[in-house]
């Protein structure tokens, strides 16, 4: 279980920068006065959460395989 914890984090670490990234360059990202739009500030809060759980299994995972929790 700890080393399904630890994939999920590196996994969540490698594809939602990637995802952001594109995110970003998209036209719908930025309104005509180069302000974020609605779809940009979603798809950020999409971001923030999926890395933050990211690491919190990657945590978790490390805490399991070293027996601390």
């Amino acid at each position: 279980m700890a080393i399904l914890l630890i994939l999920n984090g590196v996994f969540n670490f490698v594809t939602w920068p990637t995802f952001f990234r594109r995110v970003a360059k998209d036209p719908r990202a930025k309104d005509a006065n180069g302000k974020p739009t609605a779809f940009f500030t979603v798809h950020l809060i999409l971001f923030i959460i999926g890395v933050t759980l990211g690491a919190v299994s990657a945590l978790a995972g490390v805490l399991s395989l070293i027996g601390v929790w």
